[in-house]
């Protein structure tokens, strides 16, 4: 592997891992839009995330979908794609090559399995390219049940004092995750913004969800008090959630495992609940790889390529990259 101007670029195959340059190859880990985007020559990417993969890049795109764990000779190189646990569809890229095997994880979540997305697979090789978004020892999530029961309780406490829940989360993951999970037995569930195009394709994998309302003039007498409102991140508020005044404000993310970020945020109530993996699920994903050599990059990537050279005895180096870690 080496690193272009573009990205992670495999010779042998003459494709770009996750590209934020125009290319003419791109294998794609997943379809957030920091690393699926659109204006390549052809796209390789899982045949789970299909349609997500389309829906935020185009219909049209020129893409060889490859269902997990079937290998497909591209240039020199035998390529596989493996499950990573972060959404729907979200792949580990496994190349092999002249014996050589190396994984690009992608953003992956190794500590919790949840009905949203496929769990986690450890791929074994020589070279491990991971994320480090949350590579801080300080980052441990709560298990996602009991997370989930606090935002029922969340929810019914603010039923009983007559208060709307509102609820702010990433349209393509969050959004899914949480709502897969929640019991909709306690009250009517609303989504608001982008989240909701991804709904059929998550049913359309088998994911269950429940009704969720629109954000109606006929929907609010029913939300009012009563309801939790998911709502995606982008663009302005839409002003009927001014008539379901009063409002609580949660927030979900695993930023919000940090006390300090907690205390800094305008709102009423923080979960911590990421699609990421912590201190844990990062270890966990080296680990279980076997390999020799890492690569660390988006996010704590100093940090973490530090801590596996001096304390796990692995050799560990920082791999530079245009995304931000700003995955939550």
């Amino acid at each position: 592997m080496q690193l272009s101007s573009a990205g992670l670029y495999c010779p042998a195959g003459e494709f770009h891992i996750d590209p934020w340059k125009k290319v003419p190859l791109a294998v794609v880990t997943h379809a957030h839009s920091d690393h699926a985007r659109s204006g390549m020559g052809r796209y390789i990417g899982s045949a789970s995330g299909e349609a997500l993969l389309r829906k935020r890049v185009g219909q049209g795109i020129d893409l060889t979908a490859l269902p997990f764990g079937k290998s497909l000779k591209v240039g020199d190189v035998s390529l596989s794609l493996h499950p990573a646990g972060h959404v729907l569809g979200s792949a580990q890229v496994r190349i092999e090559h002249k014996g050589e095997v190396v994984v690009v994880t992608g953003d992956h979540n190794a500590t919790h399995s949840h009905s949203a997305a496929e769990a986690f697979e450890p791929v074994r090789c020589d070279l491990l390219i991971t994320e480090s978004t949350f590579g801080l020892p300080v980052y441990q999530w709560p298990s996602q049940e009991s997370v989930i029961e606090e935002i029922h309780g969340w929810w019914k406490r603010n039923q009983e004092v007559g208060r709307t829940s509102i609820l702010p989360c990433y349209p393509l993951g969050k959004t899914q995750r949480i709502l897969a999970a929640l019991d909709a037995n306690i009250g009517p569930i609303a989504l608001v913004g982008p989240g909701r195009a991804f709904l059929p394709h998550y049913k359309e994998a088998g994911v269950e969800l429940p009704t969720c309302l629109d954000l109606t003039e006929k929907t609010v007498p029913e939300l009012k008090g009563q309801g939790l409102v998911l709502v995606s991140f982008a663009g302005q508020e839409p002003a009927l959630l001014k008539r379901l005044q009063p409002l609580s404000h949660g927030a979900a993310s695993g930023w919000l495992q940090v006390r300090g970020v907690r205390r800094s945020r305008d709102f009423d109530r923080g979960f911590v609940l990421s699609d990421h993996s912590d201190w844990q699920g990062l270890l966990r994903c080296v680990r279980e790889s076997g390999a020799t050599r890492v690569g660390v990059t988006h996010g704590q990537t100093e940090v973490f390529a530090r801590y596996l050279r001096e304390v796990v005895g692995v050799d560990s180096f920082p791999v530079p990259t245009h995304f931000e870690s700003s995955g939550d």
